[in-house]
């Protein structure tokens, strides 16, 4: 065989390892798109997004969207998100490329996290919801339901499982009033007195504070944060996961269950994880969240105050962003957007 031909056959089968390679293996790699965007005040597959029972309700006119990002790749995807893919994702303005483990931690399945987003959606709705009513003044039950106890200390001798904590000290948990902090403000080795709810059966429990780890005062115990409400907000919003609609839920329920007509007829569309106090937190994937919302028709973004470095040179055409750090100041932008006045931008 000639020296050219068998030159020729050699970089053909290069071409062919590479093509095979940039095609076909994986790379530990995401890319993050535009998702669906969601109105909280409209329907969705026939059933309101805000379903809100045993309170009066109002009209509502506009949108006050949700956002949300799609991916493509993750552990065992197919087809595989290959070199190919990740170029075209890093080529386009509206899409990034993400190492694969800011989604999926190591050694965990796209079910796993799918659950957990899931789970995280669950908890976001009941803050959501919490956070609405601390704005607005309306009462409701705060309590730490306990999950697990630490062995040798204080907690793990007079504690359950199970057991929900609703004050301490005569003071309540509330909306800025937190186990953790109540018990933080106890020095190590103080006798503090708890109000617990056991098995439908209220008591008040005396327990000592203890430092652990070196770390503030603690009394051992692993607990999750609950509501009773007194009406109920039942949110349709189908598979989505996570908790960065928090907020938009909030402003929501909010738009539903008063007179205040947040969104007075505009499209307008926002992103932020809530906390019960009403504190706007940062999510990711802004860039692409502000994308899908402008293609929808979104002309304002509420974007939380911690995300505005990401969102420079970012900003679609026909969109303006609105810088905000508290549910508080959402709905104070609002009210001045609607007014013509000054409001806080990124």
């Amino acid at each position: 065989m000639p020296r050219r031909t068998i030159t020729l056959v050699i970089a053909a089968a290069g071409v062919l390892a590479c093509l095979v390679i940039m095609f076909v293996l994986p790379v530990p790699y995401v890319a993050l798109l535009p998702g669906p965007t969601y109105n909280t005040l409209g329907p969705l597959a026939g059933k309101p997004v805000i379903q809100v029972s045993g309170h009066r309700t109002f009209p509502t006119t506009g949108h006050l969207n949700m956002v949300t990002v799609s991916y493509i790749g993750g552990p065992g995807a197919s087809p595989p998100f290959n070199i190919f893919r990740a170029i075209q994702a890093w080529l386009s303005p509206h899409e990034a490329v993400v190492p694969q483990s800011e989604l999926f931690p190591p050694n965990s399945t796209q079910q796993q996290v799918v659950k957990q987003d899931t789970e995280e959606m669950a908890g976001s709705q009941q803050m959501a919801q919490a956070a609405a009513l601390c704005q607005l003044g309306i009462k409701f039950t705060v309590y730490d339901s306990v999950i697990s106890l630490i062995p040798g200390l204080p907690a793990a001798k007079v504690l359950h499982t199970g057991d929900e904590i609703t004050a301490v000290n005569g003071t309540p948990l509330g909306c800025r009033m937190s186990l953790t902090n109540l018990i933080q403000a106890h020095p190590a080795g103080q006798r503090i007195t708890l109000t617990v709810l056991r098995k439908g059966r209220q008591m008040n429990i005396p327990i000592t504070t203890a430092s652990y780890k070196g770390g503030g005062p603690v009394i051992g115990v692993y607990a999750a944060e609950a509501f009773r409400f007194p009406f109920t907000v039942k949110i349709n919003i189908g598979s989505i996961g996570g908790p960065s609609a928090g907020m938009m839920f909030a402003l929501g329920i909010i738009d539903k269950i008063t007179s205040m007509n947040l969104a007075d007829g505009r499209f307008i569309a926002g992103t932020g994880e809530i906390t019960i106090g009403g504190a706007v937190q940062p999510i990711g994937g802004i860039q692409q969240k502000m994308a899908g919302a402008r293609a929808a028709g979104a002309t304002i973004f509420l974007t939380p105050a911690a995300n505005c470095p990401d969102t420079v040179g970012a900003v679609p055409p026909g969109m303006r962003l609105v810088k905000v750090s508290t549910l508080s100041g959402a709905i104070a932008a609002l009210k001045a957007l609607r007014e013509g006045k000054p409001i806080p931008g990124c």
